[in-house]
């Protein structure tokens, strides 16, 4: 089933792919520059055995770093979108099990562009959900394979700037305070 019969307009396959893939690359790399801390996260969230830990952080820092590359170089269809809705959904499931333990202290291990120590909550279910309808739209809708021309780039970059505000807006308001539903509940 395609939703779009024509396929996804290139511009937003391009900015979903490159948002996605700097995304992932962002947390590939944020775990690679302190991956003893990471690895004391992954055994935190008490999915693993303890002697797994690390060996299960690897993989998931080496996974986001594959992803990003697959969604970023074409050719590599459908790998990237699949990589991106598998690892969301172990990240969904991660959290979601520790939120019904009750272990809500748990930092997410997601701090990429920059930011602090975050705990799990609700919110982060919402967000890796929604985050997951972008390569699950890839999947379905593969672009139409328009030219783009140079306000197609600007365009893109504006969405990619755009983007990455509401991304880091939508993570201090979660921090500064949370909502009253308990989505962003952070302690």
């Amino acid at each position: 089933m395609n939703p779009l019969p024509d396929g996804l307009d290139s511009v937003f396959s391009v900015l979903a792919r490159v948002g996605l893939g700097s995304l992932f690359f962002s947390a590939a790399l944020h775990k690679a520059r302190d991956f003893s801390g990471f690895a004391g996260t992954v055994r935190d969230y008490r999915i693993l055995p303890d002697w797994a830990s690390a060996l299960g952080a690897r993989f998931l820092a080496l996974g986001e770093a594959v992803v990003a590359l697959c969604l970023l170089v074409p050719g590599l269809d459908p790998l990237g979108p699949l990589g991106a809705l598998g690892l969301l959904a172990v990240y969904c499931g991660a959290i979601g099990v520790n939120l019904a333990r009750g272990r809500r202290h748990i930092d997410c291990g997601c701090n990429g562009f920059g930011q602090s120590r975050q705990t799990i909550s609700g919110w982060l279910l919402v967000r890796n959900a929604s985050l997951g309808l972008l390569p699950l739209l890839l999947l379905m809708a593969p672009s139409n394979g328009r030219p783009l021309g140079w306000l197609d780039a600007f365009s893109i970059a504006a969405g990619l700037a755009m983007a990455s505000l509401l991304w880091l807006a939508g993570h201090e308001l979660v921090r500064a305070g949370g909502s009253e539903s308990g989505l962003g509940e952070s302690s």
